[in-house]
């Protein structure tokens, strides 16, 4: 826990949406801060990670957060449990998880030294939960010991937490708020520098934590940016770590992926093959021959290809780490530091590093090494010309011997685009830039055709970006992800959508996973513009019937839950596994006759009539009136035991299947089908039902009401 301040989002003793009330403050980051907080209805305790006020309307956010949500899916100990997001009546959104008590495994490294049992114990635990999370596509790309905690402080029962910058492995995905490195440095495995991540990246960060848990430091990046390439590139050191750990860790975490385990899996064979009783321990004195060689590791996998680049500034990616690395104030270092006793020989520089780029609102900005004073004067000519920065070093490296004059040739080609960058690693280069003149674009295809000029490698990539985005290129791609009836656009022009125009999209989507994908796809084509997916998220089975439920208007019946077990109120809609949900229908004052027909399409996929139904028959307004005036409560789903006796309809929530059902009361002038349905029938079944009796008897639907009921698990 920590202190609690005055410019914190919530204090303690805040109760959101009338349910959770706020205990403490378990953490603060960038964006988002973590607190403890107990259910009012459950009493049970929960982490609520809420999105700081200044980024809750900011849809790039709001889907980082849905991403982090659907981890939900992931169902094992060893990884936290997610529930759902909220948001405030003040417009605050904030992601519902399992509250893990127990020390951090950051609080483990302040404390000193861990046994090598205890962390090999740590490890298989944590492997189990990344091997559940890999087989979902699903990398954490930031394991470090502050998102590892020891439930209760036991390391057999260590468990992951703060997926938030997750992402999915599938090819092109990407995080949502921007493209930038996401793990830290003295955890991050060495191509997560070059903007490719896996499975085994996360092998590595937990290989590297162990090592630092059993020394009781952090480990030795170095103390500048250069030097923090160069010892990714090295193996950790494992001297005086005890087998089997030492080894392990050695696996883990080598510089290349290739030499790595390549899965959790096999992570999980090695330690079942080396038990934690197998460990010795460092401090005691052993008298045993020399140890034998290990076991030669497997042959290397191949490690998978790297994505396709995209056709956006999303091609910064691969060596953009070298950006990264320099910008904090390295244009200075080995610059001239042994001039005076080498002469005209510059220090060595390993990587050989250049970024020079020009952001679309921005001056441009050149940081890196160059080799002699005659490219150093022109690169500070154009970045002056252009009003532009230069933090620049001479420097030698292996490059070729018309390295300046080819960086120039490309960069004088560059400088007039609308955006534009390039990035050097020795000879290699990546290039790209966008511009809406066609003429233009033309031209550096053509000049970029064969490749860059004289000896560096790589490729341009020149994007035309046309200054209206054509409203049928959007509809295009909205009629193919739809997947639960037509997504509609409001605000767009008959021209498209302007530069500064937001791209907004409403309607119906089956999944969370299609909200995402629409996100993404529109993102891709949006270029600087806004988007916003404001769409509500159902279930396929949702989708089904409200695609053949009648056009008709809300009648203003009212549905209430109950919470059965307990005869409390429910105001959230909102049932954990075991309690008995009881839902009442309000009828206005001025609904006086016709007939109620009240379903619940449940998430499974079925439908359940709960009026009528072959045990209650009875339908019509006036009979379930009785003579009463005014508004009336009608009870359709009762508690257990009233069930029980009076031979209605009753039911708990199991963990079979969980998710939103809706409840839905069609008022209608006759009865809405010719005969009785079923009492639980199929969603197609019902779906064919409604769609033929709409066709022939459109007229007699009065109104329709419904509300969402949620279940999950505790």
């Amino acid at each position: 826990m920590i202190d609690s301040r005055p410019m914190d989002t919530f204090q303690p003793g805040d109760v959101l949406n009338n349910t959770y009330r706020i205990e403490a403050v378990l953490g603060r980051g960038g964006t988002s801060e973590v607190y403890k907080a107990r259910s009012e209805i459950s009493g049970r305790l929960a982490a609520l990670k809420v999105l700081k006020a200044e980024f809750s309307a900011n849809d790039d956010y709001l889907v980082l957060l849905t991403r982090e949500e659907e981890i939900r899916e992931i169902r094992h100990d060893a990884v936290v449990r997610y529930s759902e997001n909220h948001r405030t009546q003040d417009g605050l959104v904030y992601l519902v998880m399992d509250y893990v008590d127990g020390p951090g495994l950051d609080r483990k490294l302040r404390e000193g030294p861990m046994t090598a049992e205890d962390l090999l114990t740590i490890c298989r635990r944590v492997s189990e939960g990344l091997e559940a999370a890999h087989k979902r596509n699903i990398v954490h790309r930031d394991l470090s010991p502050d998102n590892i905690i020891l439930r209760n402080g036991d390391p057999a029962e260590a468990v992951i937490i703060d997926f938030g910058i997750a992402k999915d492995t599938n090819p092109g995905a990407e995080t949502i708020v921007g493209n930038e490195f996401a793990g830290k440095y003295a955890y991050a495995a060495p191509e997560q520098l070059n903007g490719q991540t896996d499975a085994r990246s996360d092998i590595y960060s937990l290989g590297a934590m162990l090592l630092a848990n059993f020394r009781g430091t952090s480990p030795d990046v170095g103390k500048n940016p250069m030097e923090v390439v160069r010892k990714k590139g090295e193996p950790l050191d494992t001297s005086g770590v005890p087998e089997p750990l030492k080894t392990l860790i050695d696996r883990m975490a080598a510089p290349d992926p290739g030499a790595r385990f390549q899965t959790a899996a096999e992570v999980l064979g090695y330690l079942r093959d080396h038990p934690p009783e197998a460990a010795t321990d460092p401090d005691a004195t052993v008298i045993s021959p020399p140890p034998r060689a290990p076991d030669p590791a497997p042959a290397p996998k191949p490690a998978p290809p790297p994505p396709e680049p995209r056709k956006s500034r999303g091609g910064l990616v691969g060596l953009l780490v070298v950006v990264a690395l320099v910008l904090g104030g390295v244009g200075g270092y080995l610059g001239g530091l042994f001039d005076g006793f080498l002469g005209p020989k510059y220090p060595l520089a390993d990587p050989y590093a250049l970024a020079v780029d020009k952001p679309a609102d921005a001056p441009p900005r050149a940081i890196g090494h160059v080799p002699s004073e005659q490219t150093l004067a022109a690169l500070r000519d154009l970045m002056a010309d252009l009003s532009g920065t230069a933090e620049l070093s001479l420097a030698s490296g292996d490059i070729a011997d018309s390295w300046g004059t080819d960086v120039m040739a490309t960069l004088s080609e560059l400088r007039n685009l609308d955006e534009w960058h390039m990035v050097l690693d020795g000879n290699a280069a990546q290039v790209g830039g966008e511009t809406s003149d066609a003429d233009l674009h033309a031209h550096l295809s053509r000049a970029f055709a064969d490749g860059l000029p004289g000896a560096l490698t790589g490729s341009a990539d020149i994007v035309l970006v046309p200054v209206f985005l054509p409203a049928g290129e959007v509809n295009a791609l909205l009629d193919r992800l739809a997947d639960c009836g037509p997504l509609a656009t409001p605000g767009v022009t008959a021209v498209g959508y302007g530069p500064q125009s937001a791209i907004r999209v409403t309607g119906r989507v089956a999944e969370t996973a299609t909200r995402i994908g629409l996100y993404d796809a529109l993102s891709a084509i949006a270029g600087e513009r806004t988007v916003i997916v404001d769409v509500e998220v159902l279930n396929p089975t949702l989708c089904l019937i409200e695609s053949n439920l009648p056009k008709a208007p809300i009648g203003g019946i009212g549905i209430d839950f109950i919470v059965g077990d307990r005869n409390e109120p429910n105001p959230s809609g909102r049932f954990f596994v075991g309690e008995n949900p009881i839902i009442d229908i309000l009828l206005p004052a001025d609904v006086t006759d016709g007939y109620l027909t009240v379903s619940i399409l449940d998430v499974s996929g079925n439908v359940y009539h709960l009026l009528p139904n072959l045990n209650r028959q009875e339908n019509a307004v006036a009979a379930l009136r009785d003579g009463q005036d005014g508004p009336v409560r009608v009870r359709v789903a009762y508690s257990v035991d009233e069930a029980a006796r009076n031979n209605r309809i009753g039911f708990t929530v199991d963990d079979s299947s969980l998710g939103k059902s809706k409840v839905i009361v069609l008022h209608s002038s006759t009865p809405l089908f010719d005969g009785m349905r079923p009492t639980s029938e199929s969603a197609s079944g019902y779906a064919t039902a409604l769609r033929d009796h709409v066709e022939d008897n459109r007229a007699s639907i009065l109104s329709l009401d419904s509300r969402i009921l949620t279940t999950a698990a505790p």
